[in-house]
């Protein structure tokens, strides 16, 4: 069964760009531990557009699920944003991107280094 690969698009505005690889720095290890897990990769914008993408392989499309309703959830406050706040209090840092989007693709054909 072919891996799959998620990538999430972030419209990140040009002030923002610190904060967000600061946070992904600080998440290091969040993912890696994760059943069928097996690539991660931020890729900043050289020129001609603000959209970071996050990239993702994953054993299976299961997996990913799997952990996205686990630990990504938990990771991101549950997910909810209860009027309390998340459970540790304080508020939750704005987000950094002004929007995502989740493009999923199936590796058909792939090469390494020999």
């Amino acid at each position: 069964m072919p891996s799959v690969v998620k990538i999430n698009v972030l419209t990140v505005p040009a002030e923002q760009r610190e904060v967000l690889e600061q946070r992904f720095a600080s998440r290091a290890g969040a993912v890696e531990g994760s059943d069928g897990f097996e690539w991660f990769e931020l890729l900043r914008p050289l020129e001609g557009t603000d959209q970071y993408l996050v990239y993702t392989r994953w054993r299976s499309e299961e997996d990913f699920q799997n952990w996205m309703s686990g630990s990504m959830r938990a990771a991101h406050g549950g997910g909810g944003q209860g009027a309390g706040g998340p459970a540790g209090g304080g508020e939750r840092p704005k987000p950094a991107a002004t929007g995502s989007t989740l493009w999923s693709f199936e590796v058909v054909q792939q090469a390494s280094p020999k």
